[in-house]
């Protein structure tokens, strides 16, 4: 089936969604097509609309008027986005993503998205189904994907991993320092190195600290548990269960014992770090602070450029692996009787999942591939250091970066040299208030180089540094930049231009009526970032845009 239209989205993410209606008030035709059965992404699969969100003064346009108003549980913000686009006219093509893309001359012409429904608990599936592909011819296209692969298969070019700290003169960025060492042995047979490591630990890579590395901060899934039997549904055990794939867990859950095993509550704590980890606003999310908790580290780096084979591998371990850790946490005779009982008692909580039993919908994929944008976005951005005429909104968070590996190394800063167990990447550098003042972003960090597409928007997956990217991937400011790009692809079609040579002031004053903040005041004269670099690492002259 053949469908035309003005501008087509991709991905219904609260980007796509506030692309989809902004392109639509402004008069253009659209059509968005998501690869699930939902729509709001993250926002409906356990983040709360303005939980990222500490400054909301620094936030306009339909996000703050309309999005934050969905409320911070699931299932009413689910609602609430698939209302507004009805409400809106918003056609909505579900269960499908990109299969083909067919661009000539740095233009895409067609695209081709192939059925794919996901499964009952909500993972993608590995491949298309033989029947019901669609075809759209759009005069523009957005990608407001997580993964980006419309704008990769666009043939624009793209960047995974972490840079080096040269790379853009950025001392924060590349191999880190370990986080969360620990003294366990990290063996299958202790003692033995040469019996391998345990499930779960990586060999050290060896780089450098300061190098760049294909790793990317770790996902999850931000879940709902309950006591309650009228909407309890059982984690049940993996059907591929191994106690061996868990002895970490209970070499560090051994650990935490014997440091504090005098301490009740400080050990449940520590314990509760594991399984369910950390709870935010109701659902439960990683916590950086523990050695071991509900992501199966490491992951994330096989995830941001694989095809969806690959992907849904991952997508299906992250749901088995957080089964297997609450049956092990639940029945491992090394964790105390008190933490068993209490866990074996919780299951995913239905009310919030109807659909896919209890499992949120959306894998916390927190970046995968980024654009290499006619500007990109690094720290010096973030700290205020520059300023650029072609705002299109603002962002603020700080330098939020989960784990991205957990590895055998040795505690060289510790009493002893012995070999032990250690996270790395992990950063929150300024806390959620960041530096606590706004930072711009530039039109030209949601558009490709002309040689390469002169008709795509990437407001999610844009040009930034694995630094920048961690202050500036927070759904709030995704949604404002998905406005964003709406508005200025709606102009592009009523214009005939391409995507780079949009007239900016026009663009800048349309989204400033539209409610759009895309400025900040100028600091006071005697004004400094509070963010301080973590290590001094002489800056590299010049920067790539």
């Amino acid at each position: 089936m053949l469908r035309r239209v003005d501008v087509c989205i991709y991905g219904g993410t609260p980007a796509g969604c506030a692309a989809a209606v902004a392109a639509r008030q402004e008069g253009a035709s659209v059509v968005l097509v998501e690869p699930s059965r939902w729509l709001g992404g993250m926002l409906g699969a356990g983040l709360g609309p303005a939980q990222d969100c500490p400054m909301p003064d620094a936030v306009g346009g339909m996000t703050r008027n309309v999005v934050f108003g969905f409320g911070d549980w699931p299932p009413r913000a689910r609602k609430g986005f698939a209302a507004w686009l009805d409400r809106e006219g918003v056609p909505v093509l579900f269960d499908h993503r990109v299969q083909e893309v067919q661009a000539e001359a740095a233009r895409i012409g067609t695209v081709r998205f192939g059925h794919a429904p996901f499964d009952g608990c909500g993972v993608p599936a590995p491949g298309f189904s033989s029947e019901g592909s669609h075809v759209v011819e759009a005069k523009i296209f957005i990608d407001a994907s997580y993964e980006g692969d419309l704008m990769a298969q666009s043939g624009v070019s793209y960047r995974v991993g972490r840079e080096s700290t040269d790379a853009f003169g950025e001392p924060l960025a590349g191999v880190g320092e370990p986080t969360n060492w620990t003294p366990i042995d990290p063996y299958l047979d202790p003692g033995q190195p040469e019996s391998g490591l345990l499930v779960g630990v990586d060999p050290d890579h060896g780089l450098a600290q300061g190098s760049a590395d294909g790793y990317t901060q770790a996902y999850n899934f931000r879940f709902s548990v309950t006591t309650d039997a009228r909407r309890r549904v059982p984690f049940g055990r993996p059907r591929r269960y191994r106690c061996e794939e868990y002895e970490l867990v209970g070499r560090y859950v051994q650990h935490l014992v014997q440091e504090h095993g005098d301490d009740q509550d400080e050990l449940a704590r520590r314990l509760v770090g594991i399984f369910p980890g950390w709870l935010n606003e109701g659902d439960y999310n990683y916590q950086r602070a523990s050695l071991v908790t509900i992501a199966p580290l490491g992951e994330s780096r096989h995830y941001q450029d694989a095809g969806w084979d690959e992907r849904s591998a991952i997508w299906r371990h992250h749901i088995e692996y957080l089964r297997g850790l609450h049956y092990f946490m639940s029945t491992d005779l090394r964790v105390p009787e008190f933490f068993r009982v209490r866990t074996a008692e919780l299951g995913l909580d239905r009310a919030m999942y109807p659909d896919t039993e209890g499992w949120p919908h959306q894998l916390y994929v927190r970046v995968a591939r980024r654009m290499r944008g006619r500007y990109t976005l690094t720290h010096q951005d973030v700290t205020d250091q520059f300023t650029v005429d072609d705002s299109v909104g603002l962002a603020l968070y700080g330098v939020d970066v989960y784990p991205v590996r957990r590895y055998a190394c040795r505690g060289s800063d510790y009493d002893s040299p012995q070999i032990g167990v250690a996270t790395e990447g992990n950063m929150f550098i300024g806390g959620s208030n960041g530096t606590g003042r706004p930072f711009q972003v530039p039109y030209r960090a949601i558009t490709p180089q002309r040689d390469e597409c002169v008709n795509l928007l990437v407001p999610v997956s844009l040009s930034a540094t694995h630094v920048a990217y961690a202050a500036t991937r927070m759904e709030p400011v995704f949604s404002v930049l998905g406005e964003s790009s709406g508005v200025a692809a709606a102009h592009c079609v009523q214009e005939d231009h391409d995507v780079q040579d949009l007239d900016i002031p026009k663009l800048q004053e349309r989204l400033q009526t539209r409610g759009q903040v895309i400025s900040w005041p100028e600091l006071p004269t005697d004004g400094s970032s509070p963010i301080v670099a973590a290590r001094s690492i002489p800056v590299a002259d010049g920067r790539a845009r």
